[in-house]
């Protein structure tokens, strides 16, 4: 209305006028209202800023008055039995334990609130004075929802590591053993003391130096409280076991030292071996940490204490069904501990000692669950069983196997697109795969695996698969293993002499059929192998179903010719068999005769004529597929009628091969006109849209209407059809199509169904789709021409140009789609240097574009242009200074998924095999595919810098961020020594000797491999060029040759042993603590000695009975009530291992409470009862004599059970047993 009087004609002045003058006041207040808004927003900021810091005032005027509360309040109890009544004289003062014992908790639940809400507040409150209010919380007396909250006040105080210090110089340690060793009723007070622990380990842990190695650190718990904690995590029925098990890993990797000075690298290595079994992976990945430095790994005992991981499997012998569960658990702890470096390497020690345990149990006749071994060495070699296996276990023959099922498809199945890059893939996983074999063939798996075929002349399902395993072993060998190491693997002696002893006929029987089998396997297994048809996607003209399949064309060409040539008779008679003529229901039809006749007769111009002129069976059969005629538009959807659709395809091929088919369906025929009012239905811009049209979602998805799609994709791929379609306008339909959002459906079938060989419309139809209003519909036809550039036999310009159009698409995911096609298309040399010669820009796509620009840079034309363009100066400076060390990550992501696949399956989720993982491509190495890219190298002298590191820091163990630097730059010299250009920089600097220097003497087990980074897989890549390999060779290690005698990019040592040999070392002794001045009353080492029994199992039971008694007799009453003798129990428990009932029974069996007085009296006994360094009095012995005590007499009025008190009875003076174990020897010859 505003817009029509200021500029129609028609309006009247004063109209006019009234208008403008209300748009001015409007105006006017508008601004006021906006002014009004600023002065409110900026007085809101300026209040918000106020009230905050009144907040934080506020919030630590809080605080200190909660502290002080408390502070009072632990007075008022300590003083409540002592004042008199008239001194009591505030009114909300607690008069009894209960109500001083509520008011604590809910002052330190307000002081947690306040620290929660402001974090402030916890740098202003010194943490000494919240300690010491909290301490009074902690006492015996209070009750466990008290003692819970002071922890819980004391972990939200902690906020750096200086606040820890404060800490350790209160007594806390005393209270957090004694609420450890507190029984599930007290769950809610240990769940507390565990989270204060965590928050100490996570915030005082300290790492020493800058080295960061795992386990170098230090954290801030004492000894006693390490005890406490493990003894927590020690017992099966504590809720809080997981977490506590959980922290004490992490404890693992920060201080070893800690952890193995209070048993708790024992406790773990038990966890490892016994279960939980959903945290024995996490715990084996951390003592993967632990080996993988020499400085930690001396804390573990070799040969004893991580083959504990084995024992699932180990000590499997006997066990029952039930067992078969942990087996399975041990053996993908297993699989995970030989998938990485450090766990085959430490498992090799001692001439593969624990690997031969595992396949020694192979051995053993009578252990049925030794499939899950099989499993296991399956799963570790990367071997994917087929379908055909289970086939082959059970003892059914192979040869005729999918047969009759390849047999009866007619029609060949599309060749399967190779990977681009699968032989590439191959090499670095395979690498570790051979080394794998390597060592599991000299640790005897074949010879076990044999055993298994003696163990009964017929076969049984097991032996089967040790048959099918060793199998794949050979194969795997044979393809992945140097000639001279592969063939004395695919000797099998001991298979050979199975069949060649004559003296035993049984031994001659199991090894013909162990022969038998294994060439069964290897004839059939290329025949039945899935990725045959991947690598060889042409059929072999000597393949067993090519002469079927060559029978089955020769067959369908006679019987065309034989159609063609059909007199008039017999063609009448034809028309009339398919009762076309006669009838309209489609179901009385003869569909064999019907088709016969399409594919052959009317392929005669004559004969077609004839059916269209004639006896009108061409419209008859024609009107069957008019849309409007709802009889092949209202079929449903099923595999049954799918043979109508291919059947209407054929008649439109047929009427297109003669002018008079195409005359017909141009003049006479309603077809073509009906499908494109059908598609008007539809089209917004015809405004005919009905409520129930011939392409509606629902006919679409339900009935044969489908099928018009693929019958309009058969009249595109020839060009008197796409001339019919463009007369009929059916283009333009499309074009209006692309535009609606709502048939997406329709739009993707057009897409999908076109033929696009012959230029014209429907490339413009598919590059309206990729231009698209809507992503999913770009994203789509992305897909689409990606698949059209993947089959393509040649190089195709119009769709490469497509396709890189795509790169400027706004969504980053179309760009990434295309991105992907493109390097996979460029795998073509003839494709690659047509994209290059088009020059796209790739800069805007970020790191998404650099594959692709590392793909231009394989190729002179490539390198040239983005030599020109400035990128390759500016990526060779951030690969050198940035991205080398990025590298490191890409490739430990790509093998870590390689060598995880059976796990992620394991999960229910969909494996990918090594081949589908694309492999990163390092900067350097493209750069030395060209001969300006190694100049330009030269000419930065990066190569250079490379081989000085490599040989100033080649023997490095400590600093973790040279060893993470020293892989980046052995991966960047691997990757230019695997191109022929890149070579010789190599060659110059002498540098493969040091990185075989570093390979078979590096200290740490990660830089000589770990899955990935690692010289193993960089001599790997050196061995992919012939110069590479015969250098390779002159230092004794072999390259695998292809069939052709090219290298495949793999090496192994030809000296195993001294390769995997890893030295062993000594484990230092951990101290147990200082030693106590040893009590002086008998009664109090009488005591001692009896708590000290408890630790040893073997008579703890007899103590803890002693102790009993002595609890209840008068003398022995001070004893525990006394301090001292309680600080030497706690002292006691907090240097040896007691099972957590052995701790709380100790703890129990004195009648004293736990409170702020006795904790200092707790401390200043730790001062004053400790043995000085230099004393020669020894502790009093934790063993006891069971014989008895000399020098003692026994009463008869005394009880047996006395005998006991008496056993535990010494003497200071030490006197010669009455009974000496050891046998009397003399020295015969000297006398006195």
């Amino acid at each position: 209305m505003l817009q029509l009087a200021l500029t129609d004609q028609n309006f009247s002045d004063d109209l006019r006028v009234k208008v403008e003058s209300e748009l001015d006041r409007a105006k006017k207040e508008i601004e006021v209202i906006t002014s009004q808004m600023r002065t409110i927003s900026a007085k809101v900021t300026r209040k918000i800023s106020v009230e905050e810091k009144d907040d934080f005032r506020t919030a630590l005027n809080n605080a200190i008055e909660c502290i002080k509360t408390l502070s009072s309040l632990g007075k008022s109890s300590t003083s409540q039995l002592s004042t008199s009544p008239s001194t009591s004289t505030i009114k909300a003062a607690p008069s009894s334990d209960e109500e001083v014992d509520a008011a604590r908790t809910d002052t330190m639940n307000r002081l947690v609130g306040v620290l929660q809400r402001n974090l402030r507040v916890r740098y202003a409150v010194p943490i000494s004075e919240v300690v010491q209010v909290a301490l009074l919380g902690l006492s015996d007396k209070c009750s466990k929802q008290c003692r819970a909250c002071a922890y819980r006040l004391i972990r939200h105080a902690l906020v750096d590591s200086e606040s820890i210090v404060r800490l350790q110089q209160h007594p806390l340690d005393w209270y957090m053993i004694k609420s450890l060793a507190r029984d599930n009723k007290h769950a809610v007070e240990k769940e507390q003391v565990v989270k204060l622990i965590r928050a100490i380990v996570e915030i005082g842990s300290t790492k020493s130096g800058s080295s960061g190695n795992s386990g170098s650190g230090s954290v801030p718990l004492s000894d006693g409280v390490m005890r406490a904690f493990i003894a927590t995590a020690e017992q099966p029925d504590d809720p809080l076991r997981l977490i506590c098990i959980e922290t004490l890993a992490e404890i693992l990797l920060i201080d070893i030292e800690l952890m193995s000075r209070t048993g708790g690298i024992r406790l773990l290595l038990h966890v490892l071996a016994e279960g939980p079994l959903e945290i024995a992976p996490i715990l084996a990945l951390t003592f993967l940490h632990v080996v993988d430095s020499p400085s930690t790994r001396v804390y573990l005992h070799p040969g004893t204490d991580f083959e504990i991981a084995l024992s699932g499997v180990t000590d499997a012998y006997g066990k029952g069904p039930e067992h078969d569960e942990r087996m399975r658990a041990c053996a993908r702890i297993i699989t995970l501990l030989l998938r990485t470096w450090s766990g085959l390497m430490y498992f090799c020690m001692d001439n593969m000692r624990a690997i031969r345990t595992i396949i020694d149990t192979l051995r053993i006749p009578s252990l049925d669950s030794r499939e899950i071994i099989i499993d296991m060495f399956f799963d570790l070699l990367n071997i994917k069983p087929p379908d055909w296996h289970q086939t082959f276990i059970d003892g059914r023959r192979l040869t005729m196997y999918r047969r009759s099922v390849q047999i009866t498809d007619s029609p060949p199945s599309p060749p399967l697109s190779r990977k681009p890059q699968e032989s590439e893939n191959l090499k670095l996983a395979d690498q570790y795969i051979a080394l794998l074999i390597l060592t599991f063939t000299q640790a005897g798996l074949l010879d076990a695996l044999t055993s298994m075929f003696e163990e009964s002349t017929t076969g049984s399902n097991l032996s089967r698969k040790a048959t099918l395993l060793m199998a794949e072993v050979l194969q795997l060998a044979n393809k992945l293993l140097p000639l001279s190491q592969a063939a004395k693997i695919q000797s099998i002696p001991r298979v050979f002499d199975l069949a060649s002893d004559y003296g035993r006929g049984e031994h001659r029987i199991i090894g013909s059929l162990a022969l038998s089998a294994l060439d069964s396997f290897n004839r059939n297994a290329a025949r039945l192998h899935p990725t045959a048809s991947i690598k060889n996607s042409r059929p072999r003209a000597n393949s067993g179903e090519d002469a079927v399949r060559r029978g089955q064309r020769q067959v369908e060409q006679v019987k065309i010719k034989i159609g063609m040539q059909m007199d008039d008779r017999t063609f009448q008679a034809t028309l009339l068999e398919t009762q076309v003529m006669l009838t309209k229901d489609h179901t009385k039809w003869n569909f064999d005769t019907l088709q016969d006749l399409i594919e052959g007769p009317l392929l005669n111009p004559k004969r077609l004529e004839e059916a269209i002129k004639g006896s009108r069976f061409i419209r008859r059969l024609m009107s069957f597929f008019h849309p409007f005629s709802h009889r092949f538009s209202d079929m449903p959807r099923i595999k049954a009628n799918q043979r109508w659709v291919k059947l209407g395809c054929t008649v439109l091929t047929t009427l297109l091969a003669s002018p008079d088919g195409k005359r017909y369906l141009e003049t006479e025929d309603d077809f073509l006109k009906q499908i494109v009012k059908s598609f008007a239905q539809l089209d917004p811009y015809n405004g005919t849209m009905e409520s129930d049209p011939i392409f509606s979602k629902a006919r679409m998805q339900d009935t044969l209407t489908y099928g018009y799609l693929e019958m309009l994709g058969t009249l595109s791929t020839h060009e008197k059809g796409v001339e019919l379609m463009e007369k009929f306008k059916i283009f333009t339909a499309f074009y209006h199509l692309s535009d609606t959002r709502s048939r997406d459906d329709l739009i993707k079938g057009i897409i999908l169904h076109l033929d696009y060989s012959i230029d014209g419309h429907s490339r413009i139809v598919l590059s309206k789709a990729l231009t698209s209003s809507y992503v999913h519909i770009r994203i789509f036809a992305t897909s689409h021409l990606g698949s059209l550039v993947r089959e393509s036999a040649t190089a195709n310009a119009w769709t490469l140009r497509l396709l890189l159009t795509q790169l400027y698409d706004p969504a980053m995911d179309v760009c990434e789609l295309a991105v992907q096609f493109l390097q996979e298309a460029c795998e073509s040399m003839e494709i690659l240097r047509l994209v290059v010669e088009m020059q796209p820009a790739l800069d805007h796509l970020g790191d998404i574009g650099h594959p692709l620009l590392m793909k231009f840079m394989s190729t002179p034309v490539g390198f040239r242009y983005l030599y020109d363009a400035g990128y390759i100066d500016r990526e060779i400076d951030m690969w050198f200074h940035e991205r080398i060390v990025w590298y490191v990550v890409q490739i430990e992501v790509y093998l870590a998924k390689a060598f995880n696949v059976s796990a992620v399956e394991n999960n229910g989720d969909v494996g990918t095999s090594s081949s589908d993982i694309s492999v990163p491509r390092h900067f350097y190495g493209e750069m030395t595919k060209t001969e300006l890219g190694c100049q330009v190298l030269h000419e930065k002298g990066h190569f250079a810098e490379f081989a000085h590191f490599i040989r100033q820091h080649g023997v490095e163990n400590e600093d973790v961020d040279i060893i993470i630097k020293l892989k980046s730059i052995l991966w960047a010299v691997g990757n230019i020594g695997a191109t022929e250009g890149g070579l010789p920089f190599l060659e110059e600097e002498e540098i493969i000797p040091t990185i075989l220097e570093i390979a078979e003497k590096s200290p740490v087990l990660s830089v000589r491999g770990q899955v990935t980074l690692t010289c193993f897989f960089v001599l790997g890549l050196l061995s992919v060029t012939p110069q590479g390999a015969e250098i390779l060779d002159d230092y004794h290690w072999e390259s695998t040759l292809s069939p052709a005698g090219y290298p495949t990019g793999l090496s192994t040592p030809m000296d195993l042993e001294k390769f995997i040999f890893v030295p062993t070392w000594e484990t230092p002794m951990c101290s147990t603590g200082n030693q106590l001045i040893p009590p002086i009353s008998q009664n109090e080492i009488e005591v001692m000695t009896a708590i000290h029994n408890l630790a040893n199992t073997v008579i703890a039971n007899q103590a803890s009975r002693t102790l009993a008694r002595l609890k209840t007799r008068s003398e022995y009453k001070d004893i525990f009530s006394s301090s001292s003798m309680f600080y030497r129990a706690l002292h006691t428990i907090s240097t040896y291992r007691y099972r957590l009932p052995v701790r709380r029974y100790i703890l129990d069996l004195f009648e004293i409470e736990l409170d702020c007085d006795l904790a200092k009296q707790l401390s200043h006994y730790a001062e004053t009862l400790q043995a000085p360094d230099d004393t020669s009095t020894a502790a009093p012995s934790r063993v006891v004599s069971v014989l008895g005590i000399p020098g003692r007499a026994r009463h008869g009025s005394e009880s047996g059970d006395d005998d006991d008190l008496e056993e535990l009875r010494g003497t200071t003076v030490a006197t010669e047993p009455v009974m000496n174990l050891r046998p009397m020897s003399r020295i015969v010859g000297f006398e006195k």
